[in-house]
């Protein structure tokens, strides 16, 4: 570091003067930002290019000092492992530097991310292979040891001693607040190159492989879990034991909840786990206030992706394709197919070919449930609470009054959606018994536990069936179904349930337009806790997606929408394929590939699943689809 300078660029450029292999050879000149400590490499970026006094330091540990086998580290769970293990060691490091009475710029900080209870693929650690240091130290007599400087032209077979190939690592990425520098930058230099390298020494010293391998063993199981879903009559599993409440707003369990145990007459064994299972269908959550009914469909919807130990929620097991539906006022709808739930539109508009800028409640849950049915969706999570309520029911004595009603609702197309499209449905209800006669299994929740009452529901459904007036009612807008309540006295026709949309992508571009025709030489990306997007032009509203699980995956997705736009080339693209590809990419060169320094966000990035990229480019307004029904 210059300690002439105010700035911390000298750590950037790294520049090196180092000796030749011979003591009469000249120096050579290098710049290269990967310091060494023995054999622990620290890599040195910018964070944002005007943001020199907090680098990203990329940590590359030898995955021998680890004892750590292949085996060990092809799994997404051993790097979820070491991210959570390394972290103590920079909180103790930033508890004895911690100064309440100063702000981080001036104190310094460490900074790595902290996960929530889920495992998933991140860039914050990841297992590469690492290209050695090219110079070391050597000795030339008189006691004296000089840096070595190996050059390109090398050949191991002259000096084998000096061979030093590419090293599988595990590569930690964390940040470090450089406190304001002093006269000489000295707590700078002892944050880099002291403080942290020791505390990296006893992580490798105090590492723990045998706990690593139970994590990663446990990750395999709920793999199995998943996999017999799949093959199998159920969507979802929840395993007695599991303890589905959160401490407040926090990821944690909550304490002294009540432990899940499954109604008898759900319970099935998997891998050796007894639980509830879900069948594919219709099922109904129902019970009265503070039961327990949306806790459980929260840990349902949070079993799309695996979690660590002492989660409470480590065999709450959902099929990985479902999507929390709720109503969202106000959102763009671009070129949808609302036509199994609006039966006519004002003025001969089609509903086949859907258009709004701003949807209401009812048109903005169909859409919701359209748009992610074509994104390959096979369970839909919906609540009341957030749902329309002209869109999930209507009752018999508001039939009677309108007579012209566009809205066909949920009710009337669930058991559809489940029959032609092979797309299940979970519900909470406690407001309405319309849902109770569609419904193949109904499971009641009373003070967080849970009782199957599919026949007790059966049975009031055939006593208001003897009701001559509700009997008639039930009768005129039954729709059919196997399986469920309801006699089967009326088919209706199949409805079109897909879309296959294109994506015209003249508006689709990160630079904002300086008119109606020229755009900014400059892109813009910003990704705000509030719950937006602003790319380009683009505000992208996503509050009402309930399926993301961090902040660092609205970032990435962010990213991910940014690479895509400056890539696409073609005036109509496939989006589907625009983010199979994209995904085929990130797979071969890891999430941090989209990221650059040109833009103020945040570092951390947790790879989102595809469905959640697609319905962020559904909300965009400036964009338009061409597509037609399947």
């Amino acid at each position: 570091m210059n300690t002439k300078s105010a700035t911390y660029e000298e750590i950037y450029e790294g520049a090196m003067i180092l000796p030749g292999i011979n003591p009469w050879d000249p120096p050579n000149y290098v710049n290269d930002s990967t310091y060494w400590h023995e054999d622990i490499a620290f890599t040195i970026e910018r964070s944002h290019k005007l943001c020199l006094d907090k680098p990203t330091v990329t940590i590359s540990i030898p995955v021998k000092m680890l004892n750590l086998n292949p085996e060990d580290y092809i799994h997404v769970a051993a790097q979820d492992y070491i991210l959570r293990t390394f972290k103590p060691y920079l909180d103790r490091l930033n508890e004895e530097i911690a100064n309440r009475k100063r702000p981080a710029k001036e104190n310094g900080k460490y900074y790595i991310y902290s996960p929530g209870g889920e495992v998933v693929k991140r860039n914050c650690v990841y297992f590469k292979e690492v290209e050695r240091k090219y110079y070391q130290l050597r000795g030339y007599g008189g006691g004296k040891t000089y840096r070595m400087y190996i050059p390109d032209s090398f050949h191991p077979e002259e000096m084998p001693e000096l061979h030093r190939p590419p090293e599988m690592c595990v590569n930690i990425m964390i940040q470090v607040q450089l406190p304001r520098p002093d006269s000489e930058f000295k707590k700078s230099k002892r944050m880099l190159t002291s403080m942290l390298p020791e505390a990296v020494d006893w992580f490798a010293l105090e590492f723990d492989v045998y706990k690593l391998r139970e994590a990663v063993e446990l990750n395999k199981k709920q793999e199995e879990i998943r996999k017999w879903l799949r093959q199998s009559d159920c969507c979802a599993f929840i395993a007695n034991g599991a303890i589905l409440p959160r401490k407040g707003n926090s990821p944690l369990p909550a304490e002294n909840a009540v432990p899940f145990q499954s109604p008898e007459q759900n319970e099935i064994e998997i891998c050796g786990l007894k639980g509830m299972g879900i069948k594919k269908g219709v099922t109904v959550i129902t019970g009265g206030g503070y039961s327990g009914k949306s806790t459980l469909l929260d840990a349902i919807s949070a079993g799309i992706y695996n979690h660590i130990k002492n989660d409470g929620r480590e065999f709450v097991i959902t099929d990985d394709t479902a999507v929390k539906i709720s109503a969202e006022d106000g959102r763009s709808v671009k070129n949808a197919n609302l036509s199994p739930f609006i039966k006519w539109l004002p003025n001969g508009g089609d509903a086949s070919h859907f258009y709004t800028e701003h949807a209401s409640g009812s048109t903005s849950q169909a859409a919701n449930i359209i748009e992610a049915a074509n994104f390959g969706a096979k369970l839909f999570l919906i609540d009341e609470d957030k749902s329309a309520t002209n869109f999930m029911i209507r009752d018999d004595m508001m039939k009677e009054l309108i007579k012209r009603e566009p809205i066909t609702p949920f009710t009337d197309r669930v058991r559809q959606l489940y029959g032609e499209a092979g797309i299940s449905t979970i519900l909470v209800v406690g407001g309405s018994g319309e849902y109770l006669s569609v419904a193949d299994t109904v499971i009641m929740m009373d003070e967080f536990y849970a009782l199957n009452a599919t026949e007790q529901a059966k049975e009031i459904y055939k006593n208001a069936k003897q009701t001559p007036a509700i009997s008639n009612k039930i009768r005129e807008s039954a729709p059919f179904q196997k399986g469920a309540f309801v006699d089967s006295f009326h088919v209706p026709s199949n409805q079109n349930w897909y879309c296959e949309r294109r994506l015209i992508t003249e508006k689709f571009t990160s630079y904002p337009r300086e008119s109606e025709e020229v755009y900014s030489g400059t892109e813009r990306l910003e990704i705000s806790d509030m719950g937006f997007i602003i790319i380009g032009d683009e505000k992208i509203d996503i509050r009402s997606l309930h399926n993301f699980i961090s902040f660092a995956q609205i970032t990435a997705v962010g990213y991910m929408l940014r690479y895509l736009e400056i890539s696409c080339k073609e005036a109509v693209s496939d989006m589907q394929k625009m983010i199979d590809d994209l995904y085929i990419e990130i797979e071969n060169k890891g999430i941090d590939f989209i990221y650059s320094n040109f833009f103020n966000c945040e570092r951390w990035l947790d790879i989102p699943r595809k469905c959640e990229l697609a319905a962020v480019i559904n909300r965009m307004r400036q964009i338009d689809f061409t597509g037609h029904i399947i």
